[in-house]
């Protein structure tokens, strides 16, 4: 089954199957039909309640001898919104010519139904003594991912079935597949900023508080953080700031709140806790020390 037409085929009978996030049914029915004929024990559950729920997550493993160590093929069979422009179904497979050869268009075939059908085909190619192997995929993972990967993290430490290794199947190639493994992945954490002030007319500002120069000084502050040098494995830090929102429909009135938001990608040497609560310090001093000289 290793063969590059059979990761094809497999790939094109995952994208055939819609499966916009939160992915339930038909592509765990194709999935599941594929790695039960090479010995695995499928499992499929639905973890949390709406709105976020619930999500269909499967755990498919087949055991090893005694002691063997346990290596997990990880993924999403979920996609995002196929969204406008496409010149085919984006869920009808289609193999179009290009001057390195074929590729394959699909919504999926890429972010990751593509790494999925891999994972599959060389599943298939492991000896059956060389270890326990498992395929550990949620439907939720382009969504709020609440009730996906750690509900299936909950679900083997019930079980006792914690991978020795574990491969994500997510696209990390730079010019060619196949190009680039990562090992681990950096964390991710969101913040959002509010400036309250007090409204009034521009021409008589000393009535009210502008919260929007308060609110682009606390930003600048963040914006000059250096958080790190990065470490062995992972680039440095960084803090970006994603959105600014006033919402002011007048143009002589000073608003009454000013907000923004803030997206870390952070390494090894931070949690997503320390550097919130860094933000939200640096957040307050400055808001104190701007109101102070109001």
């Amino acid at each position: 089954m290793g063969s590059s037409s059979d990761v094809v085929e497999l790939a094109e009978r995952l994208i055939a199957c819609p499966s916009v996030t939160p992915a339930a049914g038909l592509a765990f029915d194709a999935l599941g039909a594929m790695l039960a004929p090479l010995g695995f024990a499928v499992t499929r559950f639905q973890a949390g309640e709406p709105p976020d729920g619930p999500v269909e997550n499967l755990l498919a493993t087949r055991p090893g001898p005694a002691g063997s160590r346990h290596f997990a093929f990880a993924g999403h069979l979920d996609v995002v919104p196929p969204g406008e422009g496409w010149t085919t179904a984006p869920f009808a497979p289609e193999r179009r010519p290009s001057p390195g050869g074929e590729l394959l268009y699909g919504r999926g075939a890429v972010d990751m139904k593509g790494a999925i059908a891999a994972m599959v085909a060389a599943a298939a190619d492991v000896p059956r003594d060389a270890g326990t192997v498992s395929f550990v995929i949620t439907g939720d993972e382009e969504g709020p991912a609440r009730f996906g990967t750690v509900a299936l993290i909950e679900k083997m430490r019930a079980s006792g079935a914690i991978p020795d290794l574990c491969l994500v199947g997510e696209p990390t190639s730079v010019s060619r597949l196949g190009d680039m493994a990562k090992i681990g992945r950096r964390g991710s954490v969101n913040v959002w900023l509010s400036v309250a002030g007090r409204e009034g007319h521009v021409a008589y500002p000393h009535l009210a508080d502008n919260p929007v120069p308060k609110l682009v000084t606390m930003l600048a502050e963040l914006d000059a953080l250096e958080l790190d040098a990065g470490t062995e494995w992972f680039q440095p830090s960084n803090l970006e700031i994603t959105d600014l929102m006033v919402g002011n429909p007048a143009t002589n009135v000073i608003p009454a709140e000013a907000r923004a938001r803030i997206s870390i990608r952070f390494n090894d040497l931070h949690t997503g806790a320390e550097l919130a609560a860094r933000v939200t310090e640096i957040a307050v001093y400055r808001r104190i020390a701007l109101s102070a000289l109001a």
